[in-house]
């Protein structure tokens, strides 16, 4: 079962990276917000991947602005390599975190102000967010440069 939900859930990552590496440097920071949609991405894959989400903290230069109840905006507009590198990371946390899933891990409880969740309840939460996100960035890719990534079967690799 940890290979076949790596396999997919590593896919969806896949294809947010393939649609990440093809917005053409003119289309990142327009009133679409290419990185902005994808950094929201991220910073949820990151969170929704830690168990104990009380002490997440996502590594510099990111913030947690994306908690803000207003709907704040980062400071800066994060690069393709930044956001590419937080992809990766992500990634291999994800990848170590089925790798590793026994039973007990997977019906821990996964609990914020919002969510009540068991962890295998969440990775496939966060796998269905990821995807989300991914034909996003496909349709707008589609709407400004007539073209998009392939469909991804299954992951690429492990971590």
């Amino acid at each position: 079962m940890r290979e076949t939900l790596w396999k997919q859930f590593g896919a969806s990552i896949d294809m947010l990276e393939n649609a990440l590496k093809m917005c053409p440097a003119e289309q990142w920071d327009t009133g679409n917000k290419f990185w902005y949609v994808a950094y929201h991405c991220l910073f949820y894959l990151d969170y929704y991947l830690t168990l104990n989400p009380k002490q997440f903290s996502p590594t510099p230069p990111f913030t947690l602005s994306e908690f803000d109840p207003k709907g704040a905006m980062p400071d800066e507009v994060y690069s393709k390599d930044e956001l590419l590198d937080y992809l990766e990371a992500s990634r291999k946390k994800c990848y170590e975190l089925i790798a590793s899933m026994t039973e007990d891990i997977a019906d821990q409880r996964w609990v914020n102000d919002y969510k009540n969740y068991s962890v295998f309840e969440m990775l496939l939460y966060n796998m269905r967010h990821v995807q989300h996100h991914a034909a996003q960035l496909n349709l707008l890719l589609r709407q400004t440069i007539e073209d998009a990534p392939k469909w991804v079967s299954q992951a690429r690799t492990g971590s």
